[in-house]
């Protein structure tokens, strides 16, 4: 004889849901335990060791790239002060460069200096000498002068004076 379910909703005393039919609790607990060891064995054996080494690939992961970023840094700390210490010789190299280029050039300045004052006391005993030539020309030519206007005004005077009188006289006058 087969039960349809309006005759079943009225052996079992009403309309409502089959899992508060206290009757069943223990068919529920039953399947309920069953499904929670399922559950429990597959998340035990098989979920969790897939995620553990996930995350330990992960903890690995990223313990080598923090090793590899502190290495990394080393380097640069290390680039940096061979790049100071490159930058500082060449600061000093070009300082010696310096120096040595002032060096030259204020030893070629003396010698050009020296050569300079040379030429200029040459040409300045050159020059006093002319001086000396020109004066002691201009000398001779003014005790000439000074002769020949002695002796023409003495001359026109009427006057008679021998030369050696007259040469005594501005040679005198012109000592001082």
């Amino acid at each position: 004889m087969s039960v349809t379910p309006a005759e079943n909703v009225a052996e079992t005393g009403g309309a409502g849901m089959p899992q508060l039919d206290f009757s069943t609790f223990p068919n529920q607990i039953f399947w309920l335990l069953v499904t929670l060891i399922v559950i429990y064995l597959i998340l035990s054996r098989v979920a969790l060791p897939r995620i553990g080494s996930v995350l330990a690939e992960r903890q690995g992961t990223i313990t080598n790239d923090i090793a590899a970023a502190e290495e990394l840094n080393q380097r640069a700390i290390e680039a940096e002060a061979a790049y100071d210490k490159a930058l500082s010789d060449a600061r000093s190299e070009a300082e010696k460069i310096v120096f040595q280029a002032k060096t030259e050039i204020q030893t070629e300045l003396d010698v050009q200096m020296l050569k300079a004052d040379a030429e200029i006391a040459a040409q300045t005993a050159e020059s006093e000498k002319s001086i000396s030539d020109i004066q002691a020309g201009a000398a001779v030519a003014v005790k000439s002068v000074a002769k020949s206007t002695a002796k023409e005004i003495i001359a026109s005077f009427g006057g008679k004076v021998d030369a050696k009188t007259i040469t005594s006289a501005i040679t005198a006058r012109m000592k001082g």
